[in-house]
């Protein structure tokens, strides 16, 4: 009887790791190695405390947006964004909810893909973006 030596194995290589498996809580994956893998993108197991502040600025701005919305709106100001605008025809008061965790399940999904190219850069303009509204907020109840 003749033994074969070639062996048939599969390049776990091939496929990437999905976002939610047994290495997201246990892996010890940070970032790629290979340069063809750090451009592609992929995720990883563990993330940054830069990512972590990110998202903790995102959300921190989100809710004095909804904080300070609510301000405006009891002085007699007007909400510009027209889906906010319906968010709070149709849930009133409590428009802030929708907008919390609207934000957080995008936050959710940018953590998860953050070693892609346009996640990051997508972060910043986000916390950028909240910060002049935040901002422009401000001024209105200052200056009002």
């Amino acid at each position: 009887m003749r033994e074969s030596n070639t062996r048939i194995l599969n390049d776990r290589r091939k496929q990437s790791t999905s976002a939610l498996s047994r290495f997201t809580l246990w892996g010890r994956r940070r970032n790629f190695r290979r340069k063809e893998d750090q451009k592609r993108g992929g995720y990883v197991d563990r993330y940054g405390s830069g990512l972590l502040f990110l998202i903790v600025l995102i959300a921190g701005l989100n809710i004095l947006d909804a904080l300070f919305t609510m301000m405006i709106l009891e002085d007699g100001g007007l909400e510009i964004n027209p889906f906010v605008h319906s968010a709070i025809q149709t849930y009133g008061d409590r428009f802030w909810i929708w907008k919390f965790a609207m934000v957080s399940f995008s936050l959710i999904l940018l953590c998860l893909h953050n070693k892609f190219r346009l996640a990051k850069p997508a972060m910043f303009g986000i916390s950028a973006a909240y910060a002049t509204v935040v901002l422009f907020q401000i001024f209105l109840m200052l200056y009002r």
